[in-house]
């Protein structure tokens, strides 16, 4: 599927072709083409073992991809070498699924481990610079607990804030919304939307929470067995998840899938295709491989 942008559109931050990754005889994604245009939202979603959460660790180059590319800025992640991956590095932040803040540092000083790495800073500035990330994300007044005494949503927050630490470009999160209540589900969403109209700062959000998806985003991407199976503005997304039974039956096997993801319908093409594994095949394939016999 094309990932060309509109004639109209801004320039592509993240620009991604071709990509395969394999681990052994297993592979992981199959030829993803896609480009995240400076300042949008992009939501990257799928089901369980679809690759988007490798997909997120090949754009920040924790990971080399088997074949293809990816591009950040205008540069080639593939050809830097650790000095350029650092350089890299400092123009984006990342929100992992849990936070992963360092439990022995108060929150303050989380956030300001990142200008403590890379800058040589004058305390008072860092104490400033950290101020003012923990404002943008509503945690000030929590800057001197530890992260056993604050919640969940608390962490993430706080993680995002030192993802911001640096003033990067680009922001990826990481399940944004995973394992939070709705109520704070919904103040996160409405954090990122806040950052990205105020900053300008491009986003690519890993998520399975289709609520969070339209809420937050420009543009959504969903990957299904390690390929693309639509890329598309948040309005069409929304025109497939509120079609008719007449219409969808109109559609394509993939465009009923999707679907029925964005919907989370218990029938549809993902669930018969799981019916439809060969499960005597595979229990024979079991026992020839073990050199039994049937009886």
């Amino acid at each position: 599927m094309s990932a060309a942008a509109p004639a109209t559109a801004k320039p592509a931050v993240i620009s991604v072709r071709n990509l395969m990754m394999r681990f052994g005889a297993q592979t992981v994604l199959a030829g993803v083409n896609l480009d995240v245009l400076e300042g949008e939202t992009m939501v990257v979603m799928g089901g369980s073992g679809c690759g988007k959460s490798t997909f997120l660790r090949l754009m920040i180059g924790s990971f080399q991809p088997t074949e293809g590319e990816i591009s950040l800025l205008g540069e080639r992640v593939a050809d830097q070498d650790e000095t350029g991956l650092d350089a890299l590095r400092k123009q984006f932040g990342i929100l992992f699924q849990s936070g992963a803040l360092l439990q022995s540092l108060t929150i303050a000083e989380n956030v300001a481990l990142p200008l403590r790495e890379h800058f040589d800073l004058d305390p008072k500035i860092i104490d400033i610079q950290v101020k003012i990330k923990l404002e943008q994300v509503g945690l000030r007044e929590a800057a001197d607990k530890l992260p056993s005494q604050i919640s969940g949503g608390m962490k993430k927050r706080a993680g995002l804030a030192r993802a911001l630490a640096l003033d990067p470009k680009i922001l990826f999160y990481d399940e944004p919304s995973a394992g939070l209540d709705p109520v704070t589900s919904a103040e996160i969403d409405q954090l990122i939307i806040k950052l990205s109209r105020e900053l300008g700062v491009t986003s690519v959000v890993v998520t399975h929470e289709m609520d969070s998806a339209f809420a937050i985003a420009d543009r959504m991407c969903m990957l299904d067995k390690g390929r693309v199976a639509k890329i598309g503005s948040r309005s069409d997304f929304d025109v497939l998840r509120k079609m008719s039974d007449a219409e969808v039956a109109k559609l394509s096997e993939t465009e009923q899938m999707v679907r029925q993801f964005l919907r989370g319908d218990p029938e549809g093409p993902i669930t018969r295709r799981r019916a439809g594994d060969n499960y005597e095949e595979d229990l024979l394939g079991m026992v020839r491989r073990g050199g039994g016999t049937l009886p």
